[in-house]
């Protein structure tokens, strides 16, 4: 627990420079350090936000005695390792989705919070984004009834991305749709059976070994009768951006428009008359943080439309989740109170993607989520 300012440096500076303000206005963090591989980026960030200390070197940054955390916001393939070397060089840990890209990076980063009393949170936008929140408000509250299943997808046109995305299985970075059937009701997955579904071009299978280009999966929740279906596609779709999340309760359900930028439709069951749907807009849950960095539910570093980054634009802004993960990270450092998703959380999240496309490449066979991803 922290009864001072938590010194944050941030590692990445694409998507990561997004995160910027929000620790340098919220009253509990203090931005110590930046950290990016090529030196004109960093220079030009750190100039825009006059941030003195700045890196090119990830590990030598882990030797900053003054830095307290990291928020890790660098390409897919480092985040399992660069995690690892932040945990053993005794620095709490954020990062960006997914936790990593193997189960045994997984176990290691779960093994290594534990062992040295580290805090370690992935940052999943979904989890804190409107919608999300809206339809946990209703199931915190009782409107919701038993929930009875749950939904989501995610699709997105990965044409054109880094060079490690091209013929990535969908479901190795599967967290925007796993996280929210999980966290409504802060469950955990038991197990998994996931097909695969028709074929990306050709010269794509090489890179991973994976043809399909789509994976759809059923969970099955721990110690409950609930499953959830997800969905997931990067290449060769014809669809919009999606990350969709629907709940299905005995009385109300909520589901998501089939167009980005609709409302969402609120069904609710008025027996003996059929059910009622409602369009309805999602408040915005700024409330729920520090006046400070309140604007940045709607306003970031990439709101300009000479200055976009693509994961922003086609996310629609992560529905304002940025400055809650921000918080949220904060406050469990700062309370010593364990943040969601924490790393047993956040390892049975990814896991459940990384099991999937073994799954798919079994024809669909139930694979259990190993022990260390379960709560005790």
């Amino acid at each position: 627990m922290y009864n001072r300012p938590i010194n944050v440096a941030i590692a990445g500076l694409g998507f990561g420079a997004e995160f910027i303000p929000i620790y340098l206005k919220h009253p509990d963090a203090k931005l110590a350090a930046i950290c990016q591989r090529t030196r004109t980026k960093l220079d030009e960030i750190g100039d825009a936000f006059h941030i003195e200390k700045r890196y090119t070197d990830f590990d030598e940054m882990l030797l900053d005695p003054d830095i307290d955390a990291v928020h890790i916001n660098t390409p897919i393939p480092d985040h399992g390792q660069q995690s690892i070397k932040a945990l053993r060089a005794g620095k709490h840990v954020a990062c960006t989705v997914p936790m990593a890209t193997t189960v045994e990076e997984c176990e290691e980063i779960v093994a290594l919070s534990r062992e040295k009393n580290l805090t370690y949170m992935m940052m999943e936008t979904v989890v804190y984004a409107r919608e999300f929140l809206f339809m946990k408000e209703l199931y915190d509250k009782g409107e919701l009834g038993k929930v009875q299943f749950l939904k989501a997808s995610h699709q997105q046109d990965m044409d054109g991305w880094p060079g490690y995305w091209p013929g990535l299985p969908p479901m190795y970075y599967a967290t925007h749709c796993v996280g929210p059937v999980l966290g409504l009701m802060r469950s955990e997955a038991e197990y998994v059976s996931c097909f695969g579904s028709g074929t990306i071009r050709e010269e794509m299978h090489g890179f991973y070994g994976s043809p399909f280009a789509v994976e759809t999966t059923h969970i099955k929740f721990r110690n409950s009768d609930v499953g959830a279906h997800i969905y997931r596609s990067l290449f060769d779709v014809a669809r919009q951006y999606r990350e969709s999340f629907e709940v299905y309760g005995s009385k109300k359900s909520v589901e998501w428009p089939l167009i980005e930028g609709k409302p969402l439709v609120v069904h609710t069951a008025k027996r003996p008359e059929p059910e009622i749907p409602e369009e309805t807009e999602c408040p915005d849950f700024a409330h729920l943080l520090p006046a400070e960095i309140q604007a940045f539910t709607r306003q970031g570093v990439y709101d300009a439309d000479d200055h976009q980054h693509l994961s922003f634009t086609q996310g629609g802004g992560h529905g304002g989740s940025h400055p809650h993960l921000v918080h949220a990270f904060l406050q469990a450092l700062k309370t010593g109170v364990q943040p969601y998703p924490n790393a047993v959380q956040s390892a049975n999240i990814t896991c459940v993607g990384i099991l999937s496309h073994a799954s798919a490449q079994q024809g669909g066979a139930l694979i259990q989520l190993p022990a260390f991803t379960l709560s005790k």
